[in-house]
């Protein structure tokens, strides 16, 4: 079950092109690529995820008072998870698209998806106003999300790693993936912003509205900024070789390429568990949990997810020096072992606080490495659509399930994120065991 085996579906010519090709480094124009995708995909995922940074007020605002507390928290990490659940379908669909049409144009329109809803949330009437049809339009409207961001992301990393040479695809997809969670440490900053400047009382009054406003001014800016990125050179040349997919992607992948499915699933699991759990559902359960005020608990997350970005950074370069198995094993017992310090001990320790949650930040790091093994799992004529699948699919299963399960686990144990963090991260080394190194993605 080696993903390198789906590389026996690219074509001879293809591969021998790329072998024979002298490695070349990074040029301006790569930078560039680079600086252009990470920005824009930082404020694509700002929109996704500054919904979790104010669930404790969107749950009084957008449910019935009389509600328990659990109750309400629950169902509002449930509308978040239904963001994930349905990216698979949106994935998917511009994934598809993706390897007939060319990757720039589903890159670009995945922006505009995500904006609109984000404006909308801005603008919802409350359950005040209009009762039980405000959470259901905010589903909805996080619905719409999802769909977004099932093709962007895993676009971002084909598209990325298709302009530059195959062995600084690590470092590209480490950029690529930092500056999504810029997008997080984006949203933490305004929501710590917002809690600094406002008095809750205020942010329960409208403030809240403010973030997600400025989510759809970001989108604009973001496909904006996407007008001066280019095709890939991988689908140009597939595309003047007329070595397109001649089926549907997906078809193939599901007949030829089960085994790099399952590998690229297990590792998804492990990098949305990290990202889940340590870095969007910590705040709300800092504050929930362990008594720390929402200021005192966004700032530290926000050095965390700062951390988080250097890990990853870190790790895609790991990944093109080392290996993507042996960064990958590493990087997840780093993750299991930083993840029981900070949860066993800032009930004891609070003054610890920051620099536990920075050094468990940087573990999450390791997802940076990820994406290097899900680029190169599936030939270029349905990588999008191999990777999209994959990714999303996992994603919704293990993504969307996790804050519920956590939420529920925490009735009975508040240790609970830290175990099942621990737990996938033994499944992240297992995996990676099974990955085996390739020198192109041609």
């Amino acid at each position: 079950m080696h993903i390198e085996d789906s590389a026996t579906a690219v074509a001879p010519d293809a591969r021998k092109e790329a072998h024979a090709a002298p490695a070349r480094a990074l040029t301006r124009q790569d930078y560039k690529t680079l600086s252009l995708s990470a920005l824009g995909g930082a404020l694509e995922f700002y929109d996704f995820v500054i919904f979790v940074f104010f669930t404790a007020v969107l749950g009084k605002l957008f449910f019935p008072p009389s509600m328990p507390d659990w109750l309400r928290v629950l169902q509002t990490f449930g509308i978040f998870a239904a963001g994930y659940v349905v990216r698979p379908l949106g994935g998917i669909i511009m994934a598809h698209f993706g390897d007939l049409l060319g990757r720039k144009r589903m890159f670009t329109m995945s922006i505009l998806l995500m904006a609109v809803p984000t404006l909308l949330m801005g603008l919802l009437p409350t359950y005040a106003s209009i009762g039980l049809a405000a959470p259901v339009l905010l589903l909805l409207l996080r619905v719409m999300q999802g769909a977004a961001v099932g093709g962007e992301v895993p676009g971002a990393w084909v598209f990325v790693s298709e302009h530059v040479p195959a062995r600084h695809i690590g470092y590209a997809c480490g950029t690529l993936t930092a500056g999504l969670t810029a997008g997080i440490l984006l949203g933490s900053v305004v929501a710590t912003g917002i809690n600094t400047a406002f008095t809750p009382d205020q942010v329960a009054d409208g403030a809240w509205r403010l973030p997600f406003l400025l989510g759809g001014i970001f989108g604009l800016g973001a496909m904006y900024l996407r007008r001066w990125l280019h095709e890939t050179p991988v689908f140009a040349e597939l595309q003047q070789r007329k070595a397109l997919a001649a089926e549907m992607p997906l078809k193939t992948v599901l007949r030829n390429h089960r085994g790099p499915v399952v590998i690229s699933m297990l590792l998804t699991w492990m990098l949305s568990a990290a990202i889940v759990v340590v870095i969007l559902m910590t705040p709300t359960l800092l504050q929930k949990i362990y008594g720390f005020d929402p200021h005192t608990s966004l700032v530290a997350n926000t050095v965390a997810t700062l951390c988080l970005s250097i890990g990853c950074l870190v790790a895609g370069v790991l990944a093109d020096r080392i290996g993507a198995r042996t960064t990958l094993f590493g990087g997840a017992l780093l993750l299991a072992v930083c993840t029981y310090v900070f949860y066993t001990t800032i009930k004891v320790r609070p003054d610890l606080l920051l620099p536990l949650y920075a050094l468990v930040g940087f573990s999450v790091g390791v997802v940076g490495a990820v994406p290097c093994v899900l680029v190169k799992a599936f030939p270029a004529q349905v990588r999008f659509s191999g990777l999209s699948f994959s990714y999303n699919l996992s994603y919704a299963i293990f993504g969307g399930l996790t804050p519920v399960v956590v939420a529920l686990m925490l009735k009975n144990n508040p240790l609970a994120p830290a175990y099942y963090v621990i737990a996938v991260s033994v499944i992240g080394m297992i995996t990676a065991l099974f990955v085996k190194e390739r020198t192109d993605i041609a």
